[in-house]
């Protein structure tokens, strides 16, 4: 795949852009999807939609796809489906039959107007049942009114993933006031009030431990997604917190059979400030302290993920990004109903009901931490949801 600079588009020929209204289209559990009838993965340029942010502050991690708008077919957006994820990853009877109580939180920055009406169309195009404010299964904590469309289009991607996945849970979207490590630290402190699960589809460099506390929460369980750049020689917060599930992502090639590689942007790195922790105490990573990813999923803009948007751009769009995979592993760890006081030690100590990924790499730094192979490795972790026995 190419470099992915903020801004780069490229128009992959052979695509006409659909661009019908998300309301007409008809339940999505009536009809195959664009994987099933072999439309989808394909290959494609994507662009970051976030721009990379400075000291003190978060970017988020989505990756839009520049060459595909709206629909393949009628009624057939593209990118994989929620039933796709759930068959790649045997979530499909926990699903349909678990969640109900669970509340999954995910934190983003500044205010997204379209979050409900966006969410409502996604949900509904898919057959799942309504999650709204008035049958109190979604809720929005604002910290903030002003809007920034980038940001708007992250939390339609970890929203949707949450529905994808568990379709009985109910959501909070909790906004931080801006981009601000402090203000996302402040709606994490909310989110870990009013939550038993918490996605965080961005990221930054680490350094100041000031706000780690706020990612350390006992019975709760915190991803964060640990970015798009390939290995990081500065790893990347607050994925990288031993108190945190640190989710890497992978290419999912086919959902039926699953076939899944490292993705070769996903972040993996090697802390220079958090001690190895006991889970990863009798595993090499190739890292004296704490290394991540722990877990990972789907990844890769090529092989990425149906959403619907239009406070950034207008309609179906089709994202990637391990801001893909962290409300995802949230999500299964709702299914699972997995409240201890550190998920990863329960992971680590249930990695053989894990899909190990085998193949693909992030970087030329070598097994571990860059390549992929049996049991542990720095773009993928431990590997991907097989059930909920891990989580």
């Amino acid at each position: 795949m190419n470099a992915l600079p903020h801004g780069n588009s490229a128009q992959q020929p052979g695509l006409t852009p659909a661009q019908q209204p998300g309301l007409t289209l008809a339940q999505q559990s009536l009809h195959p999807s664009a994987a099933e009838l072999g439309l989808w993965p394909r290959a494609g340029q994507a662009e970051r939609v976030c721009a990379d942010a400075p000291a003190g502050y978060a970017h988020c991690l989505a990756l839009v796809r520049t060459d595909i708008h709206g629909l393949l077919a009628p009624d057939i957006p593209a990118g994989y489906s929620p039933a796709d994820l759930r068959t790649a990853y045997d979530l499909t009877k926990y699903s349909s039959s678990k969640g109900s109580g669970e509340t999954v939180a995910v934190v983003d920055a500044y205010d997204d107007p379209d979050a409900a009406s966006d969410l409502a169309i996604y949900r509904r195009a898919y057959g799942l049942r309504p999650c709204t404010s008035a049958n109190h299964c979604y809720t929005k904590k604002a910290f903030t009114l002003q809007g920034n469309s980038s940001w708007g289009e992250e939390e339609s991607v970890d929203l949707d993933m949450v529905s994808a996945i568990c379709p009985n849970c109910k959501i909070l979207l909790v906004e931080a006031a801006n981009n601000d490590i402090g203000s996302l630290a402040s709606a994490e402190k909310y989110a870990t009030a009013h939550a038993d699960y918490v996605s965080n589809s961005w990221s930054g460099d680490e350094g100041s431990r000031t706000y780690d506390g706020d990612f350390n929460v006992s019975g709760v369980a915190i991803t964060a997604a640990t970015g798009d750049n390939g290995y990081n020689r500065t790893a990347q917060w607050p994925a990288i917190l031993p108190s945190v599930t640190a989710v890497g992502g992978t290419t999912l090639s086919s959902f039926k059979p699953r076939i899944e590689s490292a993705w070769s942007y996903a972040g993996s790195g090697c802390s220079t400030i958090y001690a190895k922790p006991s889970f990863q105490h009798d595993l090499d990573t190739g890292c004296s302290d704490r290394a991540e990813a722990d877990t990972s999923a789907d990844a890769d803009p090529n092989t990425g993920v149906a959403v619907y948007d239009t406070d950034g751009e207008s309609g179906w769009l089709v994202f990637g990004g391990t801001s893909v995979a962290a409300p995802i592993i949230a999500s299964v760890f709702a299914l699972g109903g997995n409240r201890a006081d550190n998920n990863d030690t329960h992971l680590y100590a249930h990695k053989s009901s894990l899909n190990d990924v085998k193949s693909g790499q992030n970087g030329s730094c070598g097994k571990p931490l860059c390549t992929a192979g049996p049991g542990w490795d720095g773009p993928t972790g431990l590997g991907t949801p097989k059930g909920i026995a891990a989580f």
